[in-house]
């Protein structure tokens, strides 16, 4: 029987993009998980990630500080995984992503817990000109504040079967024959879901030293002109890069913002104004994904195992055969 049997994690945000990854990997290091989510009806499909029994969906909103109290009580190791990308409703960078991180900090140390394994972003900044880099930088120095011992991770964008990146610019192509291209000298660093899941089960083992701040990403730094390119090849199109302004980038994601998912918005055309790479800082100290001991897994590898599906012909196209 492995040494987690009888411990408990609570996973704040365990059933989204990231999440499923970070619950499967310390699923199968035999811990006990309760995937704490605003809709638990919804997050079923978590359950299957684990043995009978082993991981549990329970209600919890980091707005409400009852309810996150009530989901730690007991744990031994606490992850917040939550985020979001655009603003809706109540769902605001402010309350999620700083005051929903204090929530969950100063309730892990009421509770006792061991463990606090906090993700945030490359590129947040209390003075950055994004409110999203802004919350998520309020952020770490709340966790910071109720639990100084934590372990906050910042990756870079992440990549892997259901991201919301290559998924959403191939979705593009496929509908438009022109692909947008915002913010095309931009450096990223992609990084591998599995790698982020397999980072934060280090981090919630205690492979590396709490009190600081990781910077992760993946083996290539690519810009955002190069990575649309990349994408174009996967699938196999020929759509028309068109570099859009930033002026009319912001103004396009002014109008897009308003509707429950959009693909643009004018706090994000900002953001693609700065690099989303690992600082030279991070490099020097040495709180990259190697302190985990993470080997990265580059693009190559993942991108064609489902970039596939946007594809003229999907699964079919290498076999379609040959018109004369």
């Amino acid at each position: 029987m492995s040494d987690n049997a009888g411990k408990l994690i609570t996973i704040f945000g365990g059933s989204g993009f990231v999440g499923r990854q970070v619950v499967q990997e310390l699923a199968r290091q035999g811990y006990r998980i309760r995937v704490a989510v605003r809709r638990p009806d919804l997050a079923g499909d978590v359950k299957p990630l684990g043995g009978v029994g082993q991981i549990l969906p329970i209600q919890a909103n980091v707005r409400y500080p009852e309810s996150v109290i009530r989901a730690v009580r007991g744990s031994d190791i606490v992850i917040n995984l939550t985020g979001i990308l655009s603003e809706g409703g109540k769902q605001r960078f402010d309350t999620v992503q700083n005051v929903g991180a204090k929530n969950v900090a100063e309730a892990a140390k009421v509770a006792g817990v061991k463990t606090l394994v906090h993700m945030s972003a490359i590129g947040a900044n209390k003075q950055a000109q994004s409110a999203y880099a802004r919350s998520k930088a309020l952020g770490e120095e709340a966790v910071f504040t109720q639990f100084p011992d934590a372990i906050i991770i910042r990756p870079s964008v992440i990549f892997g079967l259901d991201d919301g990146f290559f998924n959403l610019f191939g979705a593009i192509s496929r509908l438009s024959p022109i692909l947008p291209l915002v913010g095309g000298k931009t450096k990223m660093q992609p990084i591998y879901v599995g790698d982020v899941a397999e980072a934060f089960a280090v981090a919630a083992n205690g492979g590396v030293k709490g009190g600081k701040i990781y910077e992760i990403g993946g083996p290539q730094t690519q810009t955002m002109r190069e990575l649309m390119e990349r994408l174009l090849i996967e699938t196999g199109r020929n759509n028309l890069l068109l570099p859009v302004p930033n002026p009319i980038a912001k103004l396009i994601g002014s109008m897009l913002q308003i509707l429950p998912n959009p693909w643009l918005t004018a706090d994000q055309v900002t953001l693609l104004q700065h690099d989303n790479v690992v600082s030279d800082e991070a490099k020097q100290q040495k709180r990259t994904l190697s302190a985990f001991g993470v080997e990265p897994t580059t693009m190559a590898a993942i991108l064609p195992t489902y970039m596939w599906r946007f594809k003229k012909n999907g699964q079919y196209e290498e076999n379609m055969p040959t018109v004369n």
